[in-house]
């Protein structure tokens, strides 16, 4: 498969092309900047003055779409915000005016989405036939990136919505942050406590983003989450489990909010979310529990 990738280059989309890669796959990866080809990925200039990616491309099976401003970078001042909201249309935009310039469509356009979707709730939980929908920043965003991408049907190409919940790996997403405190003997209790995290190991997300290239039933939203969200006391409890240090001093939120701000929901808040869709496809995850995934993202080989 000839596979185009947007956000190729970023913390999830430099472990999905070397997955991609060791399956024997051809990788295209659009970027703004110069690069020399590297193997079978083939660096195709976009979103730039003169470029015409479509040309270079001609023809792929599939097209892949994690290109955005970082929600995990900086505070969520108006104009970082608007930097968000702003690339990701943006660049969809222009993944949707390739598709409908090349002669053979792809097959399927897997494009990145956020279980931001859904409201904050201690009680609710959530599937993909979940209508429930958060009208903060984070859930329009999402909303709008989503009915954006969803064009893609009219070129008869598949579109499918990975919802990804708190992404964990050592290089890049929460968990260094997450796991900071522990690391300086003063983790505990953030907030409540009570706030669910939904979350899944980097490679169960680039695994479950190969699995929908290949799974032509999958379409529309597909939470990616493991099975087993825990709430935030218990998500801290197991951080410092594993890594040998104690939880006990907590975090009040209004200390949170202080730092950072409109942000501090990405903590503070969650949304107890479940992936139906990816089990009823037949889906295995290899990192099913939170212990699991932290022992081979902590572990030292």
């Amino acid at each position: 498969m000839k596979i185009v990738i947007a956000g190729g280059t970023g913390f999830i989309g430099e472990k999905l092309t070397n997955l991609l890669l060791a399956e024997g796959q051809t990788v295209v990866i659009l970027t703004r900047g110069d690069r020399e080809p590297s193997g079978k990925v083939q660096f195709v200039k976009w979103l730039e003055k003169g470029a015409s990616p479509e040309k270079e491309i001609r023809h792929a099976d599939a097209f892949i779409n994690l290109a955005g401003v970082s929600i995990n970078d900086g505070r969520w001042s108006e104009t970082h915000q608007k930097q968000i909201y702003e690339s990701r249309m943006t660049a969809t935009d222009e993944l949707l005016r390739i598709i409908s310039l090349l002669p053979e469509k792809p097959s399927v356009l897997v494009n990145a989405s956020a279980i931001g979707i859904y409201p904050a709730s201690v009680t609710s939980v959530y599937t993909e036939d979940s209508t429930e929908r958060a009208n903060d920043f984070l859930g329009s965003t999402v909303q709008d990136w989503e009915n954006k991408a969803k064009r893609v049907e009219e070129h008869s190409v598949r579109a499918v919505f990975m919802r990804f919940g708190v992404v964990l790996g050592k290089e890049g997403g929460a968990l260094p942050l997450m796991a900071l405190p522990y690391r300086l003997f003063v983790g505990g209790k953030v907030g409540s406590g009570q706030q669910w995290v939904s979350w899944v190991h980097v490679m169960d997300v680039v695994r479950a983003i190969v699995y929908s290239l290949k799974d032509d039933t999958l379409r529309g939203p597909v939470n990616v989450t493991s099975p087993s969200p825990l709430q935030m006391n218990d998500f801290g409890k197991t951080i410092g489990s594993v890594l040998h240090r104690p939880h006990w001093i907590p975090v009040p939120s209004f200390a949170m909010k202080l730092v950072l701000g409109q942000k501090s929901a990405l903590v503070l808040e969650g949304q107890h979310v479940l992936p139906r869709v990816l089990q009823e496809a037949g889906f295995e995850f290899m990192f099913p529990t939170l212990r699991s995934a932290l022992e081979k993202l902590f572990s030292r080989k």
